[in-house]
């Protein structure tokens, strides 16, 4: 299945494809060499672009006690830092970088409701950049579970990904693992974690939007 995100960039794919092939068959024509290689580097182009955009179909297992991964990849940071935007203390960050061969699909880590979102314009460094998740262009989003434990998570542009899309506001329920948004040719997810929290993962460690548990609250 491919997600909805996908639809403009694969029909403007496809009319550029298609006008391309059109004029070096044009230009070319009779030399079936040419011709053949273009047609095979456009097929292998279009599929590129149609996995960045594919859409598996996931179930999450529901649970108020697991912090479940919001992004497929691999877990590049575990560190205790100071969370300066909403929670203003230490927290210890979990951080998943998304490769453009990943789902791209962002998903809730816990069920609960949006106590708070705020979207920052911002700069496009690439995704492993120190600075990158208070410079790049990011989203904020906090959910609050039953038992009023909060979870701050943040979609963080990179140098490739300059489109962040989401489906969140402030006061709306979420289910653990439902879809959130959407980060174009990857980059990265921050989670920040309450001290004391036991978390699951390590670094380098491959994880599963919407299935992995990154940590036990």
């Amino acid at each position: 299945m491919l997600h909805k995100e996908g639809k403009a960039t694969i029909m403007l794919t496809l009319v550029f494809l298609f006008l391309l092939n059109a004029g070096i068959e044009f230009f070319f024509s009779g030399n079936d060499i040419v011709i053949n290689i273009f047609l095979g580097l456009s097929v292998a182009f279009l599929i590129i672009i149609l996995q960045f955009f594919r859409n598996p179909t996931i179930v999450t297992e529901q649970n108020e006690h697991h912090v479940i991964s919001p992004a497929d990849g691999k877990v590049v940071v575990i560190e205790e830092v100071e969370e300066g935007e909403y929670f203003k203390d230490k927290r210890i960050q979990v951080s998943v970088f998304m490769s453009p061969f990943n789902v791209h699909v962002n998903r809730n880590p816990i069920g609960g409701v949006v106590k708070y979102f705020k979207y920052h314009p911002g700069k496009y460094l690439v995704a492993w950049h120190p600075k990158s998740s208070t410079e790049n262009e990011r989203t904020t989003t906090v959910i609050e579970n039953k038992s009023r434990t909060q979870i701050l998570f943040r979609q963080i542009a990179g140098a490739l990904a300059k489109r962040i899309v989401w489906y969140v506001k402030e006061g709306q329920p979420m289910e653990q693992g439902a879809e959130m948004g959407f980060i174009k040719f990857g980059s990265r997810v921050d989670i920040f974690l309450p001290i004391g929290t036991k978390v699951n993962v390590e670094i380098n460690q491959v994880v599963k939007g919407g299935k992995t548990i990154l940590a036990e609250i």
